[in-house]
């Protein structure tokens, strides 16, 4: 049914609103003379036959044949052109839309060098303004009667995302330098898009980068991590700890009397301790004993220490006893805990094959074993 217009205008756009369509469907009967409302940050373009015809900037404008120059010419050949005439007129919305979020729905695998194969999640915002009314509507509208920013948001997030996984996996090299790059990284990132978003008639205005994170339990991770780098000197750290806890217990009475005793006792142990493994790690210097060196803390532990002696770290790498699941350490032939011969290779009785530990039947003549 056409519809009879005489005033045209988009009062009221919400927000979100990028175009909209007079009318919602059909052509509508536009009568010569008839008003044209074109608000500051608007501009409107007249549609014929899935074509875009005139198009008018902000205004108002009195539709006549002096101003109507591309429909005058298609009306007056060669049926005539008549006070009335029927098409569609796309209101665009030329404001800056901002507060578009973008974010990763899943979190994307990043090779870290120093974490090794971590997922990262990315969030920020960005504004953008549409710049090339007919490019957008042929491209992304197409004869829809309203579009806004919620049908668009979901493609450009891909985009974004797309994006930044190529910078990323170009420039970072570990997540524990990522916030201090967040600007330039943004910077970088709304130069690659830009293209992106001008083909589609959109301008992309400002872009930033409000998070990158890791999963929660690599964030424990880092916060670990950091939390040793900080205790420098693993003796001062613990007596810190122990006169920190016989303060706290120190009370009155003969139960806090003993609680301190015993946490002096405490506190005085690790100073041992550290001169014992000192004039330990001497005398094995003075001995020629073979040492390797401790990957976290570098200090020297004889070769065959399964921990250093400074800092705890595992040093000797650890197999399992496969007759009674106990860790026992590559170096030895025997387990502590069973006896079983950890260099030993049963064989077969009927066919001598090589048998592996707990073998019941023999995989190669069936021969029940033990």
């Amino acid at each position: 049914m056409a519809i009879m217009m005489e005033v045209i205008e988009w009062p009221d756009p919400s927000p979100t609103d990028m175009i909209h369509r007079f009318p919602e469907t059909g052509s509508a009967d536009i009568k010569l003379g008839a008003q044209l409302v074109v608000r500051e940050t608007q501009s409107a373009v007249f549609y014929r036959d899935g074509k875009a015809c005139d198009s008018f900037g902000p205004g108002r404008h009195t539709l006549s044949t002096f101003n109507l120059p591309i429909i005058t010419k298609l009306f007056s050949a060669p049926w005539g052109f008549e006070s009335i005439f029927k098409a569609e007129v796309y209101f665009i919305n030329h404001k800056t839309f901002i507060d578009l979020k973008w974010g990763t729905r899943e979190p994307v695998a990043f090779r870290d060098s120093e974490l090794g194969l971590i997922r990262l999640r990315g969030f920020g915002v960005y504004t953008c303004k549409i710049t090339e009314p007919l490019l957008f509507i042929n491209q992304l509208v197409g004869r829809e009667s309203k579009y806004s920013t919620s049908q668009i948001e979901d493609y450009l997030r891909n985009v974004i995302i797309c994006r930044l996984n190529d910078l990323m996996g170009e420039r970072l090299k570990t997540i524990l330098e990522l916030p201090k790059q967040y600007k330039d990284i943004a910077n970088e990132l709304k130069t690659k898009l830009l293209n992106e978003f001008l083909k589609y008639g959109i301008e992309l205005l400002d872009f930033y980068i409000t998070s990158i994170t890791p999963p929660e339990d690599v964030q424990r991770m880092i916060d670990e991590r950091s939390g040793m780098a900080a205790v420098k000197d693993l003796d001062d750290f613990l007596k810190f700890k122990l006169a920190k806890s016989m303060d706290a217990q120190g009370g009155s009475g003969q139960m806090g009397a003993g609680a301190g005793i015993g946490m002096g006792i405490g506190m005085l142990m690790p100073g041992y301790m550290s001169k014992a493994f000192s004039s330990e790690q001497k005398g094995l210097e003075q001995e020629h004993v073979p040492t390797v060196q401790c990957p976290e803390c570098l200090a020297h532990t004889p070769e065959n220490s399964r921990f250093c002696y400074k800092c705890g770290h595992q040093m000797v790498p650890m197999n399992i006893c496969p007759n009674c699941s106990k860790v026992v350490t590559v170096h030895a032939n025997f387990c502590m805990n069973c006896g079983y011969n950890l260099k030993s290779k049963p064989k077969c009785p009927k066919c001598d094959i090589e048998l592996p530990p707990g073998t019941k039947f023999c995989p190669g003549c069936g021969e029940k074993i033990g």
